[in-house]
């Protein structure tokens, strides 16, 4: 799908993702509804695109991701290509984890995504066309210890992208799933660095992410995998998931001495 004038949806538009997501399809000239929580951040964003309309959301709710989505309706006149981006992350030992924090990881995370999804469709299925975007996560393919609950909502992500995507296969709406490895984004806090630094871990520049994203929309793909060896081990997880077992061991030893140092981590893309 060339975005070029299409009426795009994009949730999670203040993070630091969403943020040169919203700039690189606005020089291509999508008509743009941008939603996020952060009002400030959102409307500061907004006045550097012309033409772009800016929608404080609580996508933590069904009715609230309903109420963004009339508005997008209102302002946009239609949808063509909806962009889940929005996301939250918690870097943490499992019993450690706030119980109010998993539940709204789950809402923010995968049924916001669902909820915007169902509200986008029937406009979708009634001009026969659109795309459905949801990013999600290598972290979705490969559970990650001290990041189980974030894993756990991703991997819904990836399974709610690929039975929507074969519910739809007899139409002309598509759905992408995308999948990098670690962002350098303010979601990733300094412990995390730290512990990524520690471990190794490969981390992309959000810049080279977003280029990605652009291009797999453009190029109609239906499943992308960001960043080598971690697409890799994606393919080994599924047929020898005890392999990717020991080779991460010591790497989760080393994790569980930062995840130890914080309850809660993170924040939005």
């Amino acid at each position: 799908m060339e975005v070029r004038n299409k009426r795009v949806v994009l949730t999670g538009a203040a993070g630091g993702m969403g943020q040169l997501l919203a700039k690189a399809l606005h020089e291509k000239q999508a008509k743009l509804a941008l939603i996020d929580a952060n009002a400030e951040a959102l409307e500061s964003l907004a006045a550097q695109l012309p033409g772009a309309h800016a929608v404080a959301g609580n996508l933590s709710t069904a009715a609230g991701c309903r109420e963004a989505a009339d508005t997008c309706m209102a302002q946009l006149g239609g949808v063509d290509l909806l962009i889940n981006l929005a996301g939250i992350n918690s870097f943490a030992a499992y019993e450690d984890e706030d119980p109010d924090r998993l539940e709204l990881m789950m809402r923010v995370n995968l049924l916001a995504p669902m909820w915007m999804t169902r509200a986008f469709l029937p406009s979708m299925q009634a001009q026969n066309s659109g795309r459905i975007v949801n990013v999600g996560s290598i972290f979705g393919s490969i559970g990650f210890a001290y990041f189980t609950a974030y894993s756990t909502t991703k991997f819904g992500l990836r399974g709610f992208s690929e039975a929507l995507r074969r519910e739809l296969a007899d139409t002309k709406i598509k759905v992408t799933y995308i999948a990098p490895r670690a962002v350098k984004t303010p979601m990733n806090n300094d412990v995390i660095m730290q512990m990524g630094e520690a471990t190794g871990m490969n981390m992309d520049a959000p810049e080279t992410v977003v280029n990605k994203i652009i291009a797999a929309i453009n190029n109609d793909r239906k499943d992308i995998y960001f960043g080598f060896p971690e697409a890799l081990f994606v393919r080994i997880n599924v047929m020898f998931p005890r392999l990717v077992d020991k080779a991460l061991a010591a790497q989760n030893r080393i994790a569980r001495k930062f995840a130890k140092q914080t309850t809660e981590t993170g924040g939005e893309r």
